[in-house]
């Protein structure tokens, strides 16, 4: 059985990625990529059901690339370094996989997984403070730094 901590902290990683996937997605492949918007919204929609699976597993590998990145050092360069590591290693080929299933032509495919690469840089880092506030309003404490 599920602790309802543990329970709490899944809803909470599962409601952050998908307000957050939901809305740079559509941001990325509109903008950048030049999907239509019936397209991106499909892309969006179908991508829902793949965060919610896939939103603890990544909260999990966060995680863990941040105590490894603490113990290294406390420096919040750091941090943020293991934010963009955890989500672009983690993030880019799910997100390829999704705009494959909608039907992206590779070249869209490639285009918006090389932008949401280039724009994990920011991305990363954001999401990873993002997550963290989305844990705090569930009640989650968080880790504090080394």
């Amino acid at each position: 059985m599920i602790s309802p901590f543990r329970m709490r902290h899944a809803v909470a990683d599962i409601v952050a990625m998908v307000v957050y996937c939901f809305v740079t997605g559509m941001i990325t492949e509109i903008f950048i990529s030049g999907m239509s918007f019936d397209r991106s919204l499909s892309s969006r929609l179908f991508a829902i059901p793949v965060n919610v699976v896939i939103a603890w597993p990544y909260g999990v590998w966060r995680d863990a690339l941040l105590a490894k990145a603490r113990q290294a050092s406390p420096a919040s360069w750091l941090r943020s370094l293991a934010d963009v590591i955890a989500y672009v290693s983690f993030q880019s080929p799910v997100y390829a996989l999704i705009l494959l299933s909608i039907g992206a032509s590779l070249q869209q495919i490639i285009a918006a997984v090389s932008a949401n690469l280039l724009a994990s840089m920011l991305l990363g880092g954001v999401y990873g403070y993002f997550l963290d506030f989305c844990r705090r309003l569930f009640g989650i404490r968080l880790a504090k730094a080394a």
